[in-house]
Parts: structure tokens; C-alpha cells; sequence
């Protein structure tokens, strides 16, 4: 029995990791290009990965996005900072391994608590979402004050890029978590119930 729980595991972890694998190769499937940036919708598929496999698998399949984002940046940008900011691992790798990692210990920490499936789904995905949101602009806000990369973000002066990067939070971060937070429990609810069902 173990061992096929073992192989289970495996199998759904393999299916996420081909889902992000395809989220990235496939143009406007996984990253929308707007203005300097891109619009994500692959943390989508590393929060749901955290809720159903746990914090680990999350932290693997989000790990895996982070690394094809990382060699990207260096093959094929879809936005003009990427080439300037994503080849650095501690932007394009780690935080995409933590929104899988803080997804799956939230979502566990709230299924121990009255909180509604749905209800905690929602705040699962916005924690996650924001995880990734957080520390991706964070970082470049604190490393990435050169001339270089204010010209990608459009603008001239490098101690604009906080203002710039304030605005990505409203044009991208809160489209991206509302995304999320709609699309998450959409379809964790129904495979946590089948599961749930298969148990009993």
C-alpha cells in the first residue's frame, strides 16, 4: 500500500512538473507579456501542486519554474528585464521554491482550524501568490538600482525603480493573486474531494 501511495505521489508530482514544463515553452500559456513585464499564471499551478502533494512537492514544482525561468532568462526573455534580473537564482529560483513551501505549511496549518475548505484555499492562494510577489520586487528593489534595468522598466532614473516596481504591484501582483485566489479553489475543491472520498 505504501508503495503505491509512493508511486501515486510520484506520478502527480511528474504531471506538475510537465504542466509547468508546458506553462513555459507554450507563448501566452503561462507568461502574458505587459509593458516591461509578464504576467504569470504558473504560480497558479505551484499552489495547487503545494495543496495537494504538501509544502515539499510544492516547494520541487515550484523549484522547477524557477530554474526554467532562470535558464530562460538567459535563452529566451519574454520582457526586457528578465535578461537584467532573472539570471540571478535568488530572484528567478527562490522564491518560486517558497510559494510552494509557504502555500502547502498554510494550507495545512488552516485545514487544523474551522476555516471553510474554500475559504482556506482562497487564503492559501494569496498567501502564495504574494510569497512569490514579495520577494521577486523586493529583491530587485534592493539589488537592481542601476541604469540598466531602469531603462528596461522604462525610466531614467535608477532611484525610480521603487516607484516603478509599487506600480508592478498594482498592475501585475493583484491581477495575479485575484487569479489565483479564484482559480485555486475552483479546482483544488473538487480533487480534494475525490481524494477524500477514495480514503473512506
Amino acid at each position: 500500500m505504501l508503495r503505491k501511495s509512493k508511486a501515486y505521489r510520484i506520478s502527480i508530482l511528474a504531471l506538475f512538473i510537465a504542466i509547468i514544463m508546458v506553462q513555459n515553452f507554450v507563448p501566452l500559456f503561462g507568461y502574458i507579456p505587459v509593458g516591461p513585464l509578464s504576467l504569470t499564471t504558473i504560480h497558479i499551478t505551484v499552489i495547487i501542486a503545494a495543496v495537494m502533494l504538501g509544502p515539499l512537492d510544492g516547494g520541487i514544482v515550484g523549484g522547477v519554474w524557477g530554474l526554467l525561468s532562470f535558464i530562460r532568462a538567459f535563452t529566451a526573455p519574454t520582457s526586457p528585464v528578465e535578461p537584467l534580473i532573472f539570471t540571478n537564482p535568488l530572484i528567478s529560483i527562490l522564491p518560486r521554491i517558497l510559494i510552494g513551501v509557504v502555500a502547502g505549511y498554510v494550507f495545512i496549518a488552516l485545514t487544523k482550524t474551522k476555516i471553510k475548505p474554500v475559504l482556506s484555499l482562497v487564503i492559501t492562494a494569496v498567501v502564495g501568490s504574494l510569497t512569490n510577489a514579495l520577494l521577486v520586487l523586493g529583491m530587485i528593489a534592493i539589488f537592481y538600482r542601476t541604469p540598466a534595468v531602469a531603462h528596461a522598466y522604462g525610466v531614467s532614473d535608477p532611484s525610480l525603480i521603487t516607484k516603478v516596481l509599487m506600480a508592478t504591484v498594482g498592475t501585475n501582483s493583484i491581477p495575479e493573486t485575484i487569479l489565483a485566489a479564484i482559480v485555486v479553489p475552483l479546482i483544488c475543491l473538487p480533487l480534494l474531494k475525490h481524494r477524500q472520498a477514495k480514503t473512506k
